[in-house]
């Protein structure tokens, strides 16, 4: 029995182990066809790359090579067609081999091409690499070029980043490999490489950069020079000086590593500091040089690099309208001539957008280009002032304050602050849009207080106001800093019915054959504030202008705006738009100093943005407001009307009340008939208001004007918004 057991065991030991033998011979079934397909792709790619091979050996070499240089120009155009900036060989300079020091030639092969010497014009093992990375990426995103193929580019093709200009590349590089000696390709890719700045080759970015002859410069300098071409724009040391140094110490240790250099050596040029030569004369020609590097900018976001752009023979065209550029940059200087900020310190920044449309129409981040590149459009944060008002009373009108509603123009404490008005002026009970039209800073921090600094800094930021905003009080006054950028931007809402605008500069851009290779999409708009907050804010804005204290921006034409100066007098603003055009100017000093006390953003802002609105909107000729009728009441009447910031015993006795003339900032007082007159700042529409419905006016027994003689011009609204 024990046996038969046994037996049985060692039966089904047997039998386990041929199901095991049975698998093993399935996986290994399995395991071999893997192995066999692996082996035929092995044996395929190596017949490609020896069909290559053999295909690149039998090209013809190119007649005349030794004659080539660069010459197709990409010219950046505004959309009037101005020629506002070219790309050419403004510094070229041809140099021998011999002439050029060994250290840059070991700083550019050990950057851009260690094998150099000993390929045929390809390095089909780095292809390869960046053929399976450009694969799984489903687009090219890493070049493997040789200086041979980079010369194939520079000479016969451009920088569009795809397979078929990959293989023509790849071709046209044995051809060069066939027709001359590896010593002329270097000299030739030396002669012709873009570096940035309006340098061809490399005797002309060492006399842009360092003003000097290419013998004259330092390992250090070489290295810098050697490590501009993967990114002339990104290290441009006149752009970026510590990316600049930053790529010179790679280019550094790659020397190092290939021991083209002892460690002496790099340890000193390590520690060398840059001395750059002054700006280049030849961006005196650059007709709206700010804005050229904020379409640079844009085009790099849009997958081109300057590389490209300069050699590319492109057709840029832009959206600026080079004739406002153009008085743009002429009232800068003329405005701070006159009122005598003459030094290189006084600054002034002026921005100007569709805000139907997005179209950047002027872009001004300076007075000098030559003398200070620094952009203080975007790059710049400046507190605004008075001209933040406007956010906080938009926030008020979204929570259901109404401009006709009274408000307490008199001190008060909120915590340990205490805010004053301009000159001590108070004028007791005032409805909300003449607080606005006056620029009062108790009636501003009282709407912060009674719809809440949340509610203020949501509205800002849906408005695109990116910058952060302290959680404060303050922030009604403008305390906290802002781009001109941004807030240009946010004012557009107030003149397009709600919606924000996403400005843009580059139109399309064309190849030297005339193909459209980029065409802008429609820009991006969202709807953040209702129809009616921005139909009140232009009502009571425009009072600024015509009454206000922005009177010194009245351009004879429907058009609403803000002034704004900080209490320390270090910054002034005008804000302001018509149904069209959107314009920011910022005035200061660039190192943040205080100003003469009699520079406000009622003076040399507003004058400034006078001159560039004038010719911004000419072709516009008076074009009104498309926006429903808002009165505005020059006094209430009854005693439910609302009033905010008042006390229960102050309510009590509260009449129909008159509004006293009073004096404002900017040294200008307000008529009493003046201010009686101001009753419809939006002629009446004769078709039907849109909606959403007007809110009524607080003082709903005044008697309505009568309606205009004439409709006004309509306001455009951005396509699909309507």
């Amino acid at each position: 029995m024990s046996k038969y057991y046994i037996n049985r065991n060692y039966s089904a030991k047997e039998m386990a182990k041929a199901n095991i033998s049975k698998k093993n011979k399935k996986g290994g079934g399995f395991l071999s066809a893997l192995k066999f397909m692996f082996i035929m792709f092995c044996a395929c790619l190596l017949a490609g790359v020896a069909s290559l091979e053999l295909y690149l050996s039998s090209l013809p070499p190119i007649q005349n090579l030794e004659q080539f240089k660069p010459n197709i120009v990409t010219k950046i155009y505004s959309s009037d067609g101005e020629i506002i900036k070219t790309f050419t060989a403004y510094t070229y300079e041809k140099i021998e081999l011999k002439d050029i020091p060994d250290n840059l030639k070991k700083a550019l092969i050990a950057t851009e091409d260690k094998n150099f010497y000993r390929h045929h014009g390809y390095d089909l093992t780095g292809l390869a690499r960046s053929m399976v990375q450009n694969i799984i990426a489903g687009r090219v995103v890493q070049g493997a070029s040789t200086l041979t193929q980079q010369l194939a580019r520079v000479l016969f093709l451009n920088n569009e980043r795809t397979f078929d200009r990959k293989l023509k590349e790849l071709f046209i590089a044995a051809r060069i490999e066939k027709t001359i000696s590896k010593d002329q390709i270097l000299e030739m890719y030396m002669n012709n490489v873009y570096l940035g700045a309006g340098a061809y080759g490399v005797e002309g970015a060492s006399q842009i950069y360092f003003d000097k002859h290419l013998k004259d410069c330092s390992l250090s300098e070489l290295a810098l020079i050697a490590g501009l071409p993967q990114a002339p724009s990104v290290y441009n040391p006149f752009n970026n000086m510590d990316l600049a140094i930053q790529r010179r110490n790679q280019v550094l240790t790659r020397m190092y590593k290939m021991r083209y250099i002892t460690k002496e050596e790099y340890e000193k040029a390590k520690e060398d500091k840059v001395h750059l030569a002054k700006k280049p004369e030849f961006y005196t020609t650059n007709k709206a040089p700010y804005f050229c590097d904020y379409v640079m900018k844009e085009l790099e976001k849009l997958g081109f690099d300057e590389t490209e752009i300069s050699q590319g023979g492109y057709k840029v065209v832009t959206t600026l309208d080079y004739k406002t550029q153009k008085a743009t940059d002429e009232a800068i200087k003329k405005n701070l001539k006159n009122w005598g900020l003459r030094g290189e310190n006084n600054q002034a920044a002026v921005f100007s957008y569709s805000p139907l449309d997005g179209k950047i129409i002027a872009y001004s981040g300076g007075k000098d280009y030559v003398k200070s590149q620094y952009d203080r459009v975007t790059q710049a944060v400046r507190p605004p002032g008075s001209s933040f008002k406007p956010i906080v009373y938009a926030a008020a009108m979204e929570k259901g304050i109404g401009p006709n509603d009274m408000i307490e123009d008199r001190p008060l404490t909120i915590g340990q602050w205490s805010p004053r008005n301009y000159g001590n002026k108070y004028r007791g009970k005032i409805p909300v849009y003449t607080a606005l039209m006056v620029s009062s800073n108790v009636c501003a921090a009282r709407l912060i207080k009674e719809v809440g600094i949340r509610s203020v800094i949501q509205t800002a930021r849906v408005l695109g106001i990116e910058t952060p905003l302290e959680y404060d009080y303050t922030i009604a006054l403008g305390s906290n800093g802002v781009k001109l950028f941004e807030f240009t931007r946010a004012y557009g809402a107030f003149a397009n019915g709600g919606y924000v605008v996403q400005p843009y500069s580059v139109e399309r851009v064309e190849t030297s054959r005339g193909k459209v290779v980029y065409k802008a999409p429609k820009t991006k708009i969202t709807h953040q504030l209702s129809m009616n907050t921005a139909a009140e804010m232009t009502a009571m804005m425009k009072t600024v202008i015509t009454h206000g204290t922005g009177r010194a921006a009245n351009i004879g034409k429907p058009a609403a705006g803000k002034t704004g100066t900080t209490d320390d007098n270090k910054d002034a603003y005008f804000m302001g738009y018509t149904p069209n055009i959107v314009t920011g100017v910022w005035v200061g000093n660039d190192d943040n100093t205080v100003m003469n006390k009699s520079i406000q953003g009622g003076t040399v802002p507003a004058l400034i943005w006078k001159d560039v609105m004038k010719t911004a909107t000419e072709k516009y000729g008076k074009s009104e407001f498309n926006y429903p009728d808002i009165q505005l009441m020059p006094f209430a009447a009854g005693a439910n009307v609302k009033i905010i910031g008042e006390t229960p015993k102050e309510k009590e006795s509260v009449q129909q009340e008159e509004i006293p003339p009073s004096d404002i900032q900017g040294n200008a007082s307000i008529p009493e008939d003046t201010l009686k007159s101001i009753s419809n700042t939006v002629p009446k529409k004769q078709e039907q208001p849109p909606k959403p419905v007007v809110r009524p006016p607080a003082n709903t027994s005044a008697p309505k004007p009568a309606a205009s003689t004439s409709a006004p011009v309509p306001m455009a609204v951005p396509e699909g918004l309507h």
